[in-house]
């Protein structure tokens, strides 16, 4: 196989436009797309500003119900930053900013409730700090 890397994956929600204004005005990543997928659908993506991995906000999977999604993991580079801006934008941040031998993160819920992490990796722990 010659698998080079993630390009997409979907996070099931149920008002897509909630969604999308969360993933970005909220998280602040950018919108790819955001166009009709045949009837009654529609073709949401977004991602991090610059980055490679896109994310579809669905509506339309059985066996994925609207704030099933838990574990996902998104690299910050200023966890307190986050942490603030998103107390002020009234998200629902679970905890406060605990430390790890592999770094600072943080805990939150998209408007249906999918569970996401903001983690600033720990110099030398990961991939993300070597950069």
């Amino acid at each position: 196989m010659a698998i080079r890397g993630v390009q997409l994956f979907s996070v099931p929600v149920t008002d897509q436009d909630r969604a999308r204004d969360f993933y970005v005005d909220v998280l602040g990543m950018e919108l790819v797309e955001d166009r009709p997928m045949g009837p009654g659908r529609r073709w949401v993506r977004v991602r991090p500003v610059g980055g490679e991995t896109a994310i579809t906000l669905v509506t339309w999977f059985d066996s994925m119900p609207a704030g099933s999604l838990t574990g996902l993991v998104l690299e910050t580079d200023d966890v307190e930053g986050d942490l603030r801006r998103l107390r002020d934008l009234g998200a629902p941040v679970e905890g406060g900013l605990p430390e790890a031998p592999w770094g600072r993160y943080l805990q939150v819920r998209d408007p249906d409730g999918n569970g996401l992490i903001l983690q600033q990796t720990a110099p030398g722990s990961g991939r993300f700090a070597e950069r």
